[in-house]
């Protein structure tokens, strides 16, 4: 399951130029509004040093880690939601991914221009996060007035719990708030994630700031956007997208001197995808071999019988045992051979919940 975060933000914010740096994709980035027209999409790899080691123990054809894909949509601007700027068929692009990455201008430069003339980091969250509770309240709207009457004449239960619901949710958004402040029960989140509404999602705040800033690690601009997210309980990652571009034409082994020099340890990069993974409960699991060592992506709380489904829908349907180790205990013995000798490989049934970093193989029967 490939990772999708929808950047968004106000023009000239840097998500461009972001966009350019991580994916190392030469997009228009251009220091007015709108240089980004149709929404760009971009795959990078997620770094995990666990796939080196296993690479060094199995020597296979092919390592594959698992994928972020970003989208890139145009910049919003007051009134998005009803057409303004490049209107609300961007807003429709985000509407599938996984999470939101606002990206946030905390740095001066007077040869930029600001959309709204000055730089105010909350100011600016504020109205991207108003045109996005809009365009969401129009989705809510729409629904309720398409169900309702028909609700109503036909008595039905389940049409009439969804009634309630959505007006439920008409009042929150238009009183200004986020769903995802909002508190939901199981059957109540199950039928809103059908809606795909943007404002549900998860979000992570990235302050752009300058060279010398990022090095402090704080401004001005970052505490307040700090507080304002500390307010949502939303992360909040430091980036600096004129480094992040330096670092996309490095080596990996040039770019962890570069970082070493500057005094961090990770990218900007790197830190997004972590904190993205925390926020959405994601977790790892590997398969190895001669031909293939290759990373997972899974959902904490899955079951082996559905893990195996990543892999291919017959591994699910046919699912009979996993065989499993720790990539700790792999590492720790050195061998598959020594980890089963100590009683470490294990093999385990469809109620299985699978752990990062556990190594999988899965034996499965699909009778026609």
């Amino acid at each position: 399951m490939a990772l999708k975060a929808g950047i968004i933000g106000l023009p000239n914010v840097g998500k461009s130029t972001l966009f350019n740096a991580i994916t190392k994709k030469n997009i228009l980035a251009a220091n007015y509004p709108f240089a980004t027209i149709d929404p760009n999409v971009g795959v990078v790899t997620v770094p995990d040093k666990r796939l080196e080691t296993l690479n060094d123990m199995y020597m296979p054809e092919r390592v594959i880690p698992t994928q972020y894909e970003f989208i890139d949509i145009a910049g919003l601007v007051k009134g998005a939601s009803t057409g303004e700027g490049l209107g609300n068929k961007f807003l429709a692009n985000i509407r599938e991914v996984d999470a939101i990455v606002q990206v946030v201008r905390c740095f001066e430069n007077k040869d930029i221009i600001h959309v709204e003339g000055t730089i105010d980091p909350v100011r600016d969250i504020e109205i991207v996060n108003y045109e996005l509770i809009l365009s969401d309240l129009e989705i809510v709207e729409g629904r309720l007035s398409r169900i309702e009457k028909k609700a109503v004449t036909s008595n039905d239960k389940e049409a009439l719990y969804e009634v309630a619901l959505l007006k439920r949710l008409q009042e929150i958004l238009s009183s200004g708030k986020m769903l995802r402040l909002e508190t939901f029960d199981e059957k109540e989140s199950k039928l809103i994630k059908t809606y795909n509404l943007i404002t549900q999602k998860p979000f992570i705040y990235l302050a752009n700031v300058s060279e010398d800033d990022l090095l402090s690690k704080e401004n001005e601009y970052v505490t307040k956007v700090r507080e304002y997210a500390a307010k949502e309980n939303a992360s909040v990652v430091l980036m600096c997208a004129k480094i992040e571009s330096e670092l996309s034409e490095l080596d990996e082994e040039s770019k962890q001197e570069f970082l070493r020099d500057l005094g961090i340890q990770n990218s900007g990069l790197d830190q997004l995808i972590h904190n993205t993974y925390h926020l959405l409960g994601l977790k790892t699991f590997f398969t190895v071999g001669k031909d293939e060592v290759r990373a997972w992506t899974f959902k904490d709380g899955m079951k082996a019988p559905e893990c195996a489904g990543l892999i291919h829908t017959d591994f699910e349907r046919g699912f009979i045992k996993a065989e499993v180790m720790s990539y700790d205990d792999l590492v720790n013995y050195g061998s598959e051979l020594k980890v089963k000798e100590a009683g470490k490989a294990r093999l385990e049934g469809k109620e299985y919940v699978m752990q990062d970093g556990d190594i999988c193989l899965f034996r499965f029967n699909v009778t026609k």
